[in-house]
């Protein structure tokens, strides 16, 4: 699978960047406001990569079959967007891993369920992804992850084929898009892997537990 590579893609929450103390934060906004007690970040962390679900869940034990539920999701939309680049911050390693990518004439690309609302303006706040080929966000194409369209999206907007790219990311959904586009799959261990303790199931092609150790399969093909 990792034989004459042209792309290299990452989810984008818990893979590059981590996001989860914002994420954590406009969910605790909405406890604070309502006279509850705060918590700690790390009572969030481990449902970051579930987005305004997951973070409803642990403030509030609410589910999406809630009544409630759509009007407390777009008040945690606003409240992130009011703070989502205030403490989110690019994995250790990551920026030097993009670096020896380009180095080695690869592009790469982002491919993410995140919302186009809140995607657009977090990675234009960050210098990383301005040599990114390809952006994509869960609003980009008709269907998010697990479906592989959003992939098939990036490689068309890198002008490669899917069979030559590899997707990188840190959640179940991540490596069932991947399979399903036929690309190469790498579950990242050290993102947001929620409760889920078994990622062999996922059956991800390698498992890497930094940024870094990525360059060492590719530089093997």
């Amino acid at each position: 699978m990792f034989k004459d590579i042209q792309a290299v893609l990452f989810d984008l929450d818990g893979t590059l960047i981590d996001s989860a103390p914002d994420l954590g934060a406009a969910a605790d906004k909405m406890r604070v406001d309502r006279g509850m007690s705060s918590f700690p970040l790390e009572h969030y962390r481990h449902m970051a990569g579930a987005g305004a679900r997951g973070m409803l869940g642990i403030a509030f034990g609410m589910t999406p079959e809630h009544a409630e539920f759509e009007a407390m999701k777009e008040e945690f939309f606003v409240n992130y967007e009011n703070c989502m680049t205030e403490r989110t911050r690019i994995f250790d390693g990551v920026v030097e891993m993009i670096s020896a990518l380009l180095g080695q004439g690869l592009p790469w690309g982002v491919v993410t369920n995140k919302s186009s609302r809140f995607t657009d303006p977090l990675t234009a706040a960050m210098p990383l992804f301005s040599s990114a080929g390809a952006i994509v966000s869960g609003n980009t194409t008709p269907h998010a992850k697990p479906h592989p369209e959003p992939l098939f999206e990036a490689a068309r907007r890198l002008s490669v084929d899917p069979a030559r790219c590899v997707y990188v990311g840190d959640d179940e959904r991540d490596i069932v898009a991947g399979l399903a586009a036929g690309m190469g799959t790498v579950a990242a261990t050290y993102g947001y892997l929620g409760q889920q303790t078994d990622i062999s199931r996922w059956k991800a092609h390698l498992h890497i537990d930094s940024p870094m150790a990525l360059l060492k399969y590719l530089n093997k093909a």
